[in-house]
């Protein structure tokens, strides 16, 4: 539960089997405004997650041979419990995450709707009848699978968590969730909360959380035993290579939704006006740290000065600071870490030449909204994923060589087009290389029924919907002979 006089949580331990569990020893969760402490987390061990994967598959046999609208009521109640407790959930996502309070009204209100999308699943066809050459009543079926881990962000602790494992129990999976070492309490432990209050049986769902020192042996596991029978990750694309080549090894199946380096396509006939007011949404939304977040914004060069004049006067007038004013829109970074990695991405930058149009301040953990133009592909933040407060501006001539631009890199997550000629963008599309893309709106667009991912170094596998159940279900194929089969007499 969160104390509602100080902002801090009263941490009851791990979640597993049903119970919450000491460690051995804690780590400190700061607040990234001040880096002050804002909880004592405990460190969870192997030994920890061996424990609660022992629960999950214990668990597993009742919960996935439940009648499936038993099931769907229970996703159905964690969405009730949840917007029972939005309010905690938001004080956490600020004050853990550094989120602005925006930013967590909105996440807190988007969760409920994930745990409500699940619960239709339970509902819908899950298999098909097949033609037989031989008279057999022939079906495709989806099994749950068993044991599946979840390993979720700290960007987005409430949608992302919750999308990484709704669709898993729906379908009739227990889980294990490790939540980032930066938000182990709004991405994971609140979550245990949140289920147990909504009566979720005991063993279904179980939270390990760990420090960073941990995190490599502690991951391992997740991934490595053998009861484990699928695991689902959003993160960086480093990790998420690490994740699917253990993944591939054991021949377990990898839903991961990883990196990207984002572009908005503004072509000459936008409407500038609302082109400007998107792009400064999609590029400085929760200082950037979203894998969609516009990271390049490449301008038609007859339209450039104009939409640079209408973008700048709309980006200097987000304020940053501590986000316990919520006037500051732009709050920390998520840790010192990621501060001066965004840094020295910006310092790379200008020390090859590029100009700033605005901002390139940097103090503590906060890095003000910045506009870099002059920007080349010598420059690491042309490749690199940024996930902070900074965008690139580039003009371009032809729509072939927009196209070129967006395609440049190692990423394909989502693309943004702006355009009066709807026609025009629909066909540009096709020749984007990432999973998503929006037309007449910024790069950052998610939905609880949507197939949300990527494409090469983006992801592997879809988030949402129907589509969910490719990655948390096994397609098996039974037959039913009414004795149409012949065999040949010498048999």
């Amino acid at each position: 539960m969160l104390d509602a006089m100080n902002a801090s949580p009263t941490i009851k331990g791990m979640y597993i089997d049903g119970s919450w569990v000491p460690a051995a020893r804690t780590f400190e969760d700061l607040n990234p405004s001040d880096n002050s402490l804002y909880a004592r987390i405990p460190d969870g061990s192997v030994e920890d997650v061996r424990r609660a994967i022992k629960a999950a598959k214990a668990a597993f046999p009742a919960w996935s041979n439940m009648r499936f609208h038993d099931r769907a009521h229970y996703l159905l109640k964690i969405a009730d419990v949840w917007e029972s407790r939005k309010d905690d959930f938001v004080a956490a996502a600020v004050a853990e995450g550094g989120g602005w309070f925006g930013k967590g009204v909105f996440e807190a209100g988007y969760v409920a709707e994930v745990f409500r999308s699940a619960a239709a699943l339970c509902y819908q066809n899950i298999g098909e009848i097949l033609p037989s050459e031989h008279g057999k009543f022939s079906m495709a079926t989806r099994w749950p699978l068993g044991v599946v881990s979840v390993i979720s962000p700290w960007n987005m602790p409430g949608i992302l968590t919750s999308r990484g494992f709704a669709a898993a129990l729906a379908a009739g999976n227990t889980v294990v969730l490790k939540p980032s070492e930066d938000t182990p309490y709004s991405g994971g432990l609140f979550f245990a909360e949140v289920l147990e209050q909504a009566g979720i049986p005991k063993g279904v769902f179980n939270v390990v959380t760990c420090s960073r020192e941990s995190v490599g042996a502690v991951g391992d596991e997740m991934i490595g035993n053998p009861t484990v029978k699928a695991v689902s990750f959003t993160g960086s694309t480093a990790v998420g290579r690490h994740i699917a080549a253990k993944c591939g090894a054991y021949l377990k199946k990898a839903c991961v939704e990883l990196g990207g380096k984002d572009s908005m396509i503004i072509l000459e006939d936008a409407d500038l006006d609302h082109a400007a007011k998107a792009a400064n949404f999609g590029s400085f939304m929760h200082q950037g740290q979203i894998c969609m977040s516009t990271e390049k914004i490449l301008v038609h060069e007859s339209i450039y000065d104009e939409f640079m004049r209408k973008f700048l006067a709309r980006a200097k007038k987000l304020k940053t600071g501590h986000t316990n004013d919520k006037d500051n829109v732009i709050g920390p970074l998520v840790n010192t870490r990621q501060a001066l990695r965004v840094k020295a991405l910006i310092d790379d930058a200008v020390g090859k030449g590029a100009t700033v149009e605005l901002g390139g301040n940097a103090w503590d953990n906060f890095v003000e909204p910045t506009v870099l133009t002059n920007v080349n592909s010598q420059m690491n933040i042309w490749h690199d994923e940024t996930f902070g407060p900074v965008v690139i501006v580039v003009p371009f001539r032809t729509e072939e060589e927009a196209i070129a631009i967006n395609n440049d890199t190692e990423y394909g997550l989502t693309a943004a087009i702006m355009t009066r000629d709807e026609a025009r963008a629909l066909r540009m599309a096709g020749d984007l290389e990432t999973g998503m893309c929006h037309i007449n709106c910024q790069n950052i667009n998610d939905e609880p029924h949507v197939p949300f991912g990527g494409v090469k170094a983006s992801g592997v596998g879809r988030y949402g919907g129907r589509w969910s159940l490719d990655a948390f279900t096994e397609l098996r194929w039974i037959t039913l002979d009414r004795g149409g089969r012949h065999f040949p007499p010498v048999f």
